[in-house]
């Protein structure tokens, strides 16, 4: 049990935009996936630029806007591309996580013992 993350991490390939400034100080936008997510950090793939570990990026998913740090990368294959591992300054619900669990209870149906109005 050594490899114990601080949070629960979901899978989810889910489109995004980073955007701040490469290992050369050079200003991007560019748009990745993220592979998986938790509350604090995400896992991005198809990462094209060269981000310097401690940076500062700004993710966007959908209208929503968050600052990372670039707390790992790791080359893939030719090392065209990179997977990066992102962890936020503050707790921020970017990815809806909370919702979803709220959602899923809501939509359950009837509970048992409610009256059911079947028409007449």
């Amino acid at each position: 049990m050594g490899n114990q993350r601080r949070l629960d991490r979901t899978k989810a390939v889910l489109p995004v935009r980073i955007s701040g400034n490469d290992i050369s100080g050079e200003s991007y936008s560019e748009l990745v996936h993220t592979l998986d997510v938790s509350r604090t950090g995400v896992r991005l793939g198809a990462v094209r630029r060269q981000l310097e570990v401690g940076s500062l990026v700004v993710l966007q998913y959908r209208q929503h806007k968050a600052e990372f740090r670039v707390i790992w990368t790791k080359p893939l294959g030719s090392g065209a591309e990179q997977q990066v591992g992102l962890e936020a300054d503050a707790q921020k619900d970017l990815w809806g996580l909370d919702a979803s669990a709220t959602s899923r209870s809501q939509t359950a149906g009837p509970t048992p013992g409610s009256p059911i109005s079947m028409g007449a």
